[in-house]
């Protein structure tokens, strides 16, 4: 999923092992080679490919991959696009990890569709292709998915919207993400099924590519568009504080309320200050976490991991709402990430 946040400078520093401006590989947590997961050619080499290497989330992401790599006494090598959505980059970054002998690649594809060829030629190479956060088109083009369940994301905060309203009648705007992204789709049908409503019932729609300006703009344009929206749905927490941002400058921020899907520390925050209502919370360091030591399996056994695991995802709200599990922003903030 597109995610788009300002870095404080810690978050900046743990990704500074990618690189913004290339997609240059990186060997991080390097092991000796010595460890469980090696073989008699050196090495067990794992590869890890973000959307970006500044969002919050892919930082968390590829700590929890440091990390495992590190325990299991493996390399692992990171590349990222240089914005999301960059296909082309993701592509070469493939091609460089094969050539550099991987056993395993972890990929957060930016286009779920385009990124499928070349992952189709890893595998013919005999490289495990495990993608993380975001489903490709089909799924069945990796050899395993480690991700939030997105449709129950989706579905979690439009059940607390629709309980939340209260039987008042809902004008409903969505900060979507941007067309061909499964992450996307997914958040948002199972919002409007959570809610009980459908695309008919939407009184505007807007793709943000989950980036806070593009979010305010949106806003803007919906609230131009139809005045009196009282429900904002939102891709992600950036675009919901560029929602936010937008209808205070109206002075709408307390009668509209925003819900949302993430759970980083800056959105848990905003949930905590009122701003957002509610958001999903998913696990992006578990993600990588078990990513690594699928394909360590995979190095030792040749065992491949298959089908969906659920990484988890958890409503979080100080302002709960009868017979919608949640919890409330101090555990949220226990475990957001960024």
């Amino acid at each position: 999923m597109s995610r788009t946040s300002r870095l404080p400078s810690s978050l900046l520093r743990a990704a500074a092992c990618t690189g913004v401006a290339a997609l240059a590989l990186t060997a991080c947590g390097s092991g000796s080679g010595s460890g469980s997961a090696s073989t008699g050619s050196g090495e067990v080499k794992v590869g890890l490919i973000t959307k970006t290497d500044t969002n919050p989330f892919f930082v968390k992401m590829k700590e929890g991959a440091e990390k495992s790599a590190k325990a299991e006494g493996v390399k692992l090598m990171t590349a990222a696009g240089k914005f999301d959505g960059d296909n082309a980059g993701q592509v070469t970054a493939i091609e460089n990890m094969v050539a550099s002998g991987v056993k395993g690649i972890l990929i957060t594809p930016s286009d779920s569709k385009a990124i499928v060829p070349a992952i189709e030629k890893a595998k013919a190479k005999g490289v495990l292709v495990i993608a993380l956060d975001t489903p490709t088109e089909p799924e069945s083009a990796v050899d395993a998915l480690f991700a939030t369940d997105n449709l129950k994301a989706g579905e979690l905060i439009g059940e607390y919207a629709k309980a939340a309203m209260k039987g008042k009648t809902a004008k409903i705007a969505a900060l979507d993400l941007a067309p061909g992204v499964s992450v996307g789709v997914q958040r948002h049908n199972g919002f409007l099924k959570g809610f009980g409503a459908t695309d008919k019932d939407v009184a505007c729609a807007q793709d943000t590519g989950g980036d806070q300006s593009k979010g305010q703009t949106a806003m803007e344009n919906c609230l131009q568009k139809e005045p009196g929206i009282n429900v904002v749905y939102t891709i992600n927490e950036p675009a919901a504080l560029g929602a936010y941002t937008a209808l205070k400058a109206k002075g709408r921020e307390k009668d509209v309320l925003i819900v949302s899907v993430d759970g980083g520390c800056t959105g848990t925050r905003a949930v905590k200050d009122g701003k957002i209502a509610a958001t999903s919370q998913q696990y992006p360091l578990k993600m990588a976490a078990e990513g690594v030591k699928a394909v360590v399996t995979y190095a030792k056994d040749g065992k491949k991991a298959s089908g969906y695991t659920d990484t988890g995802v958890t409503l979080i709200t100080d302002k709960a709402q009868d017979g919608v599990a949640s919890k409330d922003t101090a555990y949220g903030l226990e475990n957001c990430w960024g």
